[in-house]
């Protein structure tokens, strides 16, 4: 079966009889916010939402999901596409990310299938993905996704940013998790934190083992963002303009993917009620680490 005849249109993910994501697929989503599985909303234990779904500053922006604004030429990301010498611009070039089938489904895991399709028709990548649910605490479980993407065409495929066709400081691209707060919110209550690190611009670009991200709107919660499998993909942060945090797979130079290769790549996000620190947050990256259902071992291939 297809696409939203196998998934329909939500799964739930649940922590202790409490559900905390809902996994979505909209096959009828607008063409240009090239229309992919995203999970939204997300929230912590204590019900508080930390997800956003297409904002008017971003339509494009789903909640969670796998979102690649060049991938052989093709939009994964949505909106406009960055042409050098010609700026940010409109293009027929949007991609989709279509259900195959479910492999496995229920409770607190969900592991599908996916083609992603250029606008003609032809399949550019075959993934598989696992997103699973974990409890960790009374006040914070942890959201482990990890994605495996098979290039299906004959020939090298590259991945790109706008920032590797001449944007700067736009080298997003991979996983992304859009939060909650627009421009007008974000002063006073967002921060941003790492090892030793503080703030957007110390963050933005750089590859650390993990990543905070306090919310004080509308009650406090806090996301911590954890590179598994030691792939250090530098992050992509913003703090300012909107709230969101993703890995950059080609920050400024190509990624080039050979025919039958798989890009493999495993993100742990922990999600917290109330503001934690920068020591609880390295002090709950051990937990993740040393957890019996978050090992080193999971990654689709």
């Amino acid at each position: 079966m297809r696409d939203d005849e196998s998934i329909g249109d939500r799964q739930v993910l649940a922590v202790g009889g409490r559900e905390v994501a809902d996994y979505r697929w909209l096959p009828k989503l607008a063409t240009t916010l090239s229309p992919r599985p995203f999970l939204h909303p997300v929230r912590t234990l204590a019900g508080t939402r930390v997800t956003e779904l297409m904002p008017a500053d971003h339509p494009h922006h789903l909640g969670v999901s796998v979102a690649v604004p060049d991938a052989g030429g093709v939009n994964f990301w949505g909106g406009r596409t960055f042409v050098r010498g010609r700026g940010s611009v409109l293009l027929p070039n949007h991609g989709v990310q279509r259900h195959v089938r479910l492999n496995r489904q229920g409770g607190n895991v969900i592991e599908p299938e996916l083609e992603w399709i250029a606008p003609e028709g032809a399949v550019l990548l075959r993934e598989r993905r696992r997103v699973a649910a974990v409890p960790l605490s009374d006040t914070a479980w942890a959201l482990d996704f990890a994605f495996a993407l098979t290039n299906a065409t004959a020939g090298p495929l590259g991945f790109a940013s706008p920032q590797v066709n001449g944007r700067p400081g736009a080298g997003y691209g991979g996983f992304f998790w859009r939060a909650p707060m627009s421009k007008s919110e974000c002063e006073g209550n967002v921060r941003v934190l790492g090892p030793g690190l503080e703030g957007e611009e110390a963050l933005h670009g750089a590859s650390t083992p993990w990543l905070g991200l306090n919310g004080f709107a509308p009650a406090p919660w806090t996301l911590v963002f954890i590179a598994a499998g030691g792939e250090g993909d530098p992050w992509f942060v913003r703090s300012g303009d909107y709230v969101g945090v993703g890995t950059s797979l080609a920050l400024a130079e190509p990624l080039v993917v050979g025919p039958g290769a798989v890009l493999s790549r495993r993100i742990i996000t922990v999600v917290a009620d109330d503001t934690l620190t920068e020591k609880s947050m390295a002090a709950i990256t051990e937990t993740v680490a040393s957890h019996p259902d978050l090992g080193p071992n999971w990654v689709p291939d």
